[in-house]
C-alpha cells in the first residue's frame, strides 16, 4: 500500500526518505490559521485531519494519506512562523534560555474506506542563554524563516539546543516512531 505524505516540506520528505519509508509528495493546501481561544493540542490536530482530508479528495487509492502540523509553544503561546527578521529575532529572545513544547498532530487517512486515526505528539526543548549578537547573526543566517518557532534543529539552530525530552524528529516536524506505528496500525508493510 503506498502512502502519500500531504506536505511540500522538504524535511518532512527527508525524514521519511532516510528511514526508508517509500511515498509521494502531494502539497496540501489549507487555511493554516488559529481560531480563536483554540488550544494548541487541538490545533495541531484540526490541521493534520484537515491537511490529510485535501489531499485524500484527490488522492487514488489504496493508499494511506499522511497529514501533520507541527506548532512551537512557550507558555501557552504559539510562536508559529516568523514573518519577519524583527518578529524572528523576538522569538528566538522569548526561546533563549527557556524551555518550549513542539506539538506535532499527526492524521492518516487509510482509502478506499476512509478510515481516520489520529495522534499528537510532544517534545520538550531547552534553548541555551543566547546573546543579541548570536541572535542576529542566526536571523541574518536566513535559516529561521519559513520555520515553526524561528529555528531548525537540524540546521543551525542546533548550536543552542541544550536538551531534548522526547522525540527529536517532532522537532523537526514528523515524529517517526510514533508514525511507523500508527501505520503499521493501518495496515501498511515496509
Amino acid at each position: 500500500m503506498k502512502i502519500v505524505l500531504a506536505s511540500a516540506s522538504p524535511r518532512r520528505a527527508e525524514i521519511l526518505r532516510d528511514a526508508g519509508i517509500p511515498f509521494e509528495p502531494i502539497p496540501a493546501h489549507v487555511d493554516e490559521a488559529r481560531r480563536e481561544g483554540e488550544a494548541p493540542m487541538e490545533l495541531v490536530l484540526r490541521l493534520a485531519e484537515a491537511k490529510a482530508r485535501a489531499v485524500a479528495a484527490q488522492a487514488d487509492g489504496p493508499c494511506i494519506v499522511v497529514g501533520a502540523d507541527t506548532e512551537v509553544v512557550l507558555d501557552g503561546d504559539v510562536l508559529g512562523k516568523p514573518g519577519s527578521a524583527e518578529h524572528a529575532r523576538a522569538m528566538l529572545r522569548r526561546l533563549a534560555g527557556q524551555t518550549h513544547e513542539v506539538i506535532t498532530g499527526l492524521a492518516l487517512i487509510r482509502l478506499p474506506e476512509g478510515a481516520l486515526r489520529s495522534e499528537r505528539e510532544v517534545t520538550r526543548v531547552t534553548f541555551a542563554p543566547m546573546s543579541a549578537e548570536e541572535i542576529a547573526e542566526y536571523v541574518a543566517s536566513g535559516e529561521p524563516f519559513d520555520k515553526a518557532g524561528g529555528y531548525a534543529v537540524q540546521g543551525l539552530g542546533g548550536r543552542f539546543v541544550t536538551r531534548v525530552e522526547g522525540c527529536y524528529f517532532n522537532i523537526v516536524g514528523l515524529p517517526l516512531a510514533r508514525l511507523y506505528a500508527m501505520l503499521r496500525e493501518m495496515g501498511w508493510r515496509p
